[in-house]
């Protein structure tokens, strides 16, 4: 199968946003987008209850994926459209479609209980052990080609686009999560810094809390931005049409990143790519995002 971009489907409002999101997203990629809608039998005895199994079944009678993928074709002429309705455990199908997609869209709350396969649990199970990048949309959230808001706060062609906030770690810049963020019209990139940070035995994350010598802020600032300036410049040389802005703040890195996100389209986070089914694959830092980002949030997985 081509690589597509992925939407996971569910008919709650957020999975709705992220289906449009993961369309516009397709276009200006320029590839096919794939709609999955996911089954999980209901085990006999719940199955067998007639306000709950009869229930569960006629809503997936009746909201096939067909139907979104026709109203999609409409609203975004020339893009190809594929729908797909599969039954299994929704955690395993959404990773493994992952396999196949440059990136999966996912509403970030579903309709919960029995109907839902996106409640929270599942949704942050597919971030952490997804192969590819994962965008979790909230209901109303903005386009990934949005642009700010003009005086009177409607937005217009005439300002410049939201960017793309990436949260990078100087020390070990990925390239993965670079080439990612990269692939924006504007990008904004951010290091967060505390010059005493709290001991910690998590693996360094992306924008995260670096440990550094016992030195003033003063004297940290004018370093940092030097070493972000330097780990950026191959990167401005491989895209010279990306405006790209820099930035490095003290503060922790959770709360610098959900600041920034405010004025953003979309905010991009790594994380450590790992094999096992079970365990947290998230750090802190993606936590916060996730939890508290106005915007999008792509988490992109890396070695």
């Amino acid at each position: 199968m081509p690589r597509t971009v992925t939407a996971g489907l569910d008919g709650s409002a957020e999975s709705r946003a992220a289906v449009e999101w993961a369309a516009r997203e397709a276009v200006l990629r320029g590839l096919p987008l794939r709609l999955v809608q996911v089954w999980e039998p209901l085990p006999d005895p719940l199955a067998q209850a007639p306000l709950l199994g009869a229930e569960a079944e006629q809503d997936w009678i009746e909201r096939p994926p067909e139907e979104s993928a026709e109203g999609l074709r409409r609203r975004h002429p020339g893009l190809e459209v594929i729908a797909e309705r599969v039954t299994g455990d929704p955690v395993d199908v959404l990773c493994e479609t992952a396999g196949t997609s440059e990136l999966l869209a996912l509403g970030s709350r579903g309709l919960g209980g029995l109907h839902g396969f996106l409640v929270g649990s599942v949704g942050l199970a597919v971030t952490g052990h997804a192969d590819c990048p994962v965008v979790l949309v909230r209901e109303g959230e903005q386009a990934p080609d949005e642009h700010r808001a003009d005086p009177t706060g409607i937005p217009s062609a005439a300002t410049p686009f939201r960017p793309v906030v990436l949260g990078l770690d100087i020390t070990a810049p990925n390239a993965a999560l670079l080439e990612f963020a990269f692939g924006a019209a504007a990008l904004r990139v951010v290091y967060a810094w505390m010059p005493q940070p709290p001991p910690s035995n998590e693996t360094p994350g992306y924008a995260y809390e670096a440990e550094a010598a016992p030195v003033t802020a003063q004297a940290l600032e004018p370093r940092n931005a030097f070493m972000l300036g330097r780990a950026l410049e191959p990167w401005r040389e491989s895209f010279p049409d990306v405006d790209v802005a820099e930035a490095a703040v003290e503060g922790s890195a959770g709360s610098v990143l959900v600041d920034a996100s405010r004025d953003a389209c979309l905010v991009v986070v790594g994380r450590r790519a790992r094999k096992a089914r079970l365990g947290a694959h998230l750090g802190h830092v993606a936590h916060a995002v996730l939890h508290h980002s106005p915007a999008p949030v792509a988490v992109v997985p890396h070695a």
